[in-house]
């Protein structure tokens, strides 16, 4: 794959992965309880940015140990199983994202457990720099359900070379997944309600999970005809 598509095929998918309503619901999630510990907005901007960068570098460090492993197989001559494979799975999770935009919350979900969500609650009521960054690094791994499938599919597709090239894509891709969640952030400090943004995000969240699906189920036939024809696409 020529390094103009692999950055094209990047950037779309982390545009679309950006809206990912998990993600968009978390952050919304995160600013009313610290907004219910603490009224202070200068508080919340600042851990806010804390937790979107340690989301950042937990995402960031996530993918260079994917595109390695992937890296290690490829090069011991297992590429089309790995393509196969990470496709199937990537699939299979769009299909899950698919049935959202239909049947939201029936049968299987990829959302937040209410488990990790109280989870979640309980160490954010330790306001505080190392306990944004526990939240921020605990809700980038159970959030990766999620999120993650199209972020598999992107580290499978570096995964051809395990160099400076693959971490700068990794870099870019992490850099837009995190701008909505900057986006709102800045969106409550200068004023606008925590519920007003839910109630938004409930109105279009049935169609951040269709685009998350059509990219998904994209991205996984790519991934599976990419590596089936060898490099050559």
């Amino acid at each position: 794959m020529s390094n103009d598509l692999a950055l094209a095929i990047v950037l779309g998918a982390a545009v679309v992965d950006s809206i990912n309503p998990c993600a968009i619901g978390v952050i919304l999630f995160l600013s009313s309880i610290l907004l219910k510990v603490s009224s202070n907005k200068r508080l919340l901007l600042h851990l806010g940015l804390i937790y979107i960068v340690t989301v950042y570098i937990v995402y960031t460090l996530s993918g260079l140990g994917l595109v390695w492993f992937q890296h290690t197989l490829i090069s011991k001559g297992y590429a089309e199983i790995i393509g196969i494979t990470v496709g199937i799975f990537v699939i299979t999770l769009g299909l899950i994202e698919f049935k959202e935009f239909f049947w939201y919350g029936k049968g299987v979900s990829l959302e937040i457990s209410q488990k990790n969500k109280e989870k979640i609650v309980a160490l954010t009521e330790n306001i505080s720099v190392l306990g944004i960054i526990t939240v921020g690094a605990f809700v980038a791994l159970v959030e990766l359900p999620c999120t993650g499938g199209p972020y598999l599919a992107i580290t499978a597709i570096l995964a051809k070379s395990f160099d400076l090239q693959a971490l700068l894509y990794l870099l870019i891709y992490n850099g837009i997944f995190v701008i909505p969640l900057i986006a709102i952030l800045l969106l409550i400090y200068y004023g606008s309600s925590t519920a007003q943004l839910k109630k938004w995000r409930q109105k279009k969240r049935k169609w951040m999970n269709l685009a998350s699906g059509v990219l998904m189920v994209s991205l996984g036939t790519l991934l599976t005809l990419y590596y089936k024809l060898g490099w050559h696409l």
